[in-house]
């Protein structure tokens, strides 16, 4: 949510970047409700320390008849007041919560994807003396994806994960964890990129899979509802998560951190959840637009002061992860209208796809400022004892049913195998095909 001051403050810079990011918003009529709204808690706070000077005078002797008189008075105004205030209040937070998260200055404006931003592509892409194969004709041929059974028992967009390919998924997911708690790793990129955050690793994290309403609305991460999937029943007011960091993100609401604790950095692993809403007859075959998917993610609880260099670190880790594993991709700056309600900031990576002859995404970094924080009421004490809202990001590590895919592809061999990146064949056996 958007801090109210800076929205009085900057009407028109509101009102004109909520629409480079595609969000209509009354910013005129929100300012009047909030005018009004204030008007009337100042009102309301008069009335209650008029009732409470009241209530000394009635302690301190036996209320006179006028005075018990217009204490009636001061309690029928207040009922009054605060009944006048409820509508205003309801009407205010609704157009508040619609105000998108402000773009940095170095988000593109643009109307929709095809205007993001190749700010650069690293490696060839992957060339072949004969016709590469898409990941599912390699896998469907060796038996590591079935999608057939799954369908019988899930439905479409579903699929037995097998062999040699449930090895290698466990396998990238032992290299992120040993790279993100490596502090010479880190201090690489750090002093790489020029940055002056500390080389504190990361925590991994297996979070919860489901998440409150409230909590997932607080993280405005729940629309849109079609693409979400509401289990249960509807007082257990649970979703299933379509992402770590959803779970992750909101793990200190209502808490009041340390500043000696930043950063915080946690890397979680869950099975993620989507329904693919509007993509019907996109991507049916393969693994890379799946209803379950797994997913290491990486959250940042950063102060106001660090943020964006905590963002920029995500950045830097994903593209040494993807170097590491050795695969061609692009960088893919995001434009307004793309990075998403909540995102001040967002970067793509986009991995060479040879089997489907195009870049593919499998990474994004968000960086939310303190939006999320301040729905999630998670701040930052200082040492000075001031109070300041956390400033979040997150980043996918992996996003491993896509990851796969990609290996598969660039990997591929002519008789169908699939050569092991040399950074993973450690975390499996030391075997260097499947």
């Amino acid at each position: 949510m958007l801090d109210i001051q800076f929205i009085r403050e900057n009407p028109e810079e509101v009102a004109t970047k909520s629409r480079q990011k595609g969000y209509e918003v009354n910013i005129s009529k929100l300012l009047e409700l909030d005018t009004q709204r204030r008007q009337l808690l100042t009102s309301i706070e008069d009335v209650r320390s008029r009732r409470n000077q009241l209530a000394i005078q009635f302690k301190q002797g036996q209320p006179l008849p006028e005075q018990i008189e217009h204490g009636k008075q001061l309690k029928e105004k207040l009922n009054i007041l605060e009944n006048e205030l409820e509508p205003i209040e309801i009407d205010f937070d609704k157009l508040l919560k619609r105000v998108p998260n402000m773009p940095l200055d170095d988000v593109p404006i643009g109307t929709s994807e095809d205007e993001n931003q190749v700010v650069k592509t690293v490696g060839e892409p992957t060339s072949f003396d004969y016709s590469p194969k898409s990941h599912w004709e390699i896998a469907e041929a060796r038996d590591l994806i079935d999608k057939e059974r799954a369908a019988k028992i899930a439905g479409a967009r579903f699929a037995y994960i097998k062999g040699g390919l449930v090895r290698l998924q466990f396998a990238i997911i032992q290299f992120v964890l040993k790279t993100l708690s490596d502090e010479n790793v880190l201090e690489q990129l750090i002093e790489k990129n020029h940055l002056s955050i500390p080389a504190k690793p990361f925590v991994p994290v297996l979070p919860p899979a489901m998440i409150k309403t409230s909590v997932f609305a607080a993280m405005d991460r729940l629309e849109p509802r079609d693409d979400r999937y509401k289990v249960g029943e509807p007082e257990d007011d649970l979703w299933l998560q379509g992402s770590a960091e959803h779970t992750l993100g909101s793990m200190y609401k209502d808490e009041i951190l340390d500043e000696t604790q930043l950063p915080i950095r946690y890397v979680g692993y869950s099975p993620s959840f989507r329904r693919e809403a509007g993509t019907y007859g996109k991507d049916t075959e393969g693994i890379i637009r799946m209803h379950q998917f797994d997913k290491l993610e990486m959250e940042v609880f950063s102060s106001a002061q660090t943020g964006l260099e905590e963002h920029l670190l995500l950045v830097a880790i994903q593209e040494y992860l993807v170097q590491q594993i050795g695969l061609p991709y692009q960088l893919i700056r995001k434009c307004t209208a793309d990075i998403g309600k909540p995102d001040a900031r967002g970067i793509d990576i986009n991995c060479w796809m040879p089997g489907q002859g195009e870049y593919r995404e499998t990474h994004t970094a968000d960086y939310m400022t303190d939006y999320q924080a301040r729905r999630l009421k998670t701040r930052v004490r200082h040492k000075d004892g001031s109070l300041q809202l956390a400033h979040t990001s997150d980043a996918t590590a992996f996003a491993l049913e896509r990851t796969m895919a990609a290996i598969m592809e660039n990997f591929q061999t002519h008789d169908g195998h699939i050569v092991i990146p040399e950074v993973l064949r450690e975390f499996m056996g030391g075997s260097e095909e499947i």
